[in-house]
């Protein structure tokens, strides 16, 4: 993509050499994000109704858009902030049947009896239609789909960019600023910084109380500034709610509401039947490193490299990109701990598979007590080193040490 940016950034110059930011949207209008849009398509192939979740602005409709490119047969696109779209809307039975080909319709959540109308529209013989609906995560919005569209809805949670997606030499700059589009593609740091900060002040302000949410911003935005400080942990809602001077009941609820938002992650602890006695708290995760760093006041590289925080935000960006990397769902991924000390920050399980993952910020990692243990307890299949250097190699048997930017590389995806 790096390439591709250059040409496109050159090209628009050409035609307007004033305007940067503007050039830099352009440039996100013409990004392909070929995996997302191969998922997208195979779903709806298998489905009548795709569910595509994710934060504001991650890019759900630039990708739709997309997509819209993509397919051969008939589209229809409506966005329910438009009021002229949501105007259509009074009679969506009266709407939607007749149409044929993929029908996207954006902000579904805004509208939520269309998920019954959708379930009707979904059930009928030789459907000649496929319905992509889009939408800020939010409880009104699950449990509306998972009441009326049981069995005919598949998901996808669209995350910010990946390594992947932006070229693995611009893993620093992408762990930096984060994977929303904007804020990776603005052109000066102080302009993502001051993107990622209108963001949190509006996803507090607006998008958190149209979510459901009774609470006051100044209460939600300080304390999401303690889960900044809490990144990388194992939840403790007791400890944490004295320390914000409320029942523990009350921030569990608080940390469940940034979960379904889509911008908090809740890694749950693997149990096993084993001897040891086993941590059986979550750990708490920002999804996106640009937000983190925004909240812990992290504007430049240097800021990152000198911070308390570098080694759990290394780990938090570096779980994400594995899990991308590995199409692995949320329910497939744990980390195990043990009261003895042992530890593993990423332990992925499918079928038979089991795949064990440690993340450490160095360039000359060593094999521990810990990865032998965890190695032998949980029966992996293999344990790799995720590290900070540039290469790639053995550190002991079904053991190795991989290269942060050969990590797209050199760990194959989940079948």
């Amino acid at each position: 993509m790096a390439l591709c940016e250059n040409v496109l950034w050159q090209a628009a110059c050409i035609e307007n050499p004033v305007d940067k930011t503007e050039i830099s949207m352009y440039i996100l209008s013409m990004i392909n994000r070929p995996l997302e849009l191969h998922t997208l398509l195979k779903l709806l192939k298998a489905n009548p109704v795709v569910g595509v979740l994710g934060a504001r602005q991650v890019g759900k409709t630039t990708l739709a858009r997309l997509l819209q490119k993509q397919i051969k047969s008939e589209t229809h696109y409506y966005d329910l902030e438009n009021p002229e779209d949501a105007a259509q809307f009074h009679e969506p039975m009266l709407l939607l049947k007749p149409l044929k080909g993929v029908i996207i319709i954006d902000e579904i959540q805004r509208i939520p009896g269309l998920f019954q109308i959708l379930r009707v529209l979904a059930d009928r013989k030789n459907i000649s239609s496929r319905f992509l609906v889009l939408g800020s995560a939010s409880p009104v919005l699950l449990r509306q789909s998972s009441e009326s569209l049981a069995g005919r809805i598949a998901y996808h949670e669209l995350k910010g960019f990946s390594m992947e997606e932006v070229g693995i030499f611009n893993h620093e700059k992408l762990w930096l600023r984060g994977g929303f589009p904007k804020s990776y593609l603005l052109l000066s740091l102080a302009q993502s910084h001051d993107w990622r900060q209108n963001f949190i002040k509006t996803f507090l302000e607006r998008d958190l109380p149209q979510l459901g949410s009774q609470i006051q911003s100044t209460t939600l935005r300080r304390f999401w500034s303690m889960l900044a400080h809490y990144h990388g942990q194992i939840w403790n809602a007791s400890e944490f709610g004295r320390s914000f001077g409320v029942a523990d009941t009350t921030v569990r609820n608080y940390l469940d509401l940034f979960t379904a938002a889509l911008v908090m992650r809740q890694l749950q602890p693997w149990h096993e039947n084993i001897r040891k006695r086993q941590v059986k708290s979550p750990k708490v995760y920002f999804v996106d490193s640009g937000l983190l760093h925004t909240i812990l006041n992290i504007r430049t590289q240097s800021d990152l490299l000198g911070h308390p925080k570098i080694g759990a935000s290394w780990e938090g960006f570096a779980i994400e990109q594995i899990r991308h990397h590995l199409g692995a769902n949320q329910e497939e991924c744990f980390f195990w701990a043990t009261h003895s000390g042992a530890e593993l920050d990423l332990f992925v399980i499918r079928g038979k598979k089991r795949l064990g993952f440690e993340i450490k910020r160095t360039s000359s990692p060593r094999v521990t007590s810990s990865m032998s243990s965890a190695l032998k307890n949980l029966n992996l299949k293999s344990l790799d080193v995720i590290h900070a250097g540039d290469k790639t190699f053995p550190l002991a048997k079904n053991i190795r040490a991989v290269s942060m930017q050969r990590l797209t590389q050199d760990i194959k995806p989940l079948n």
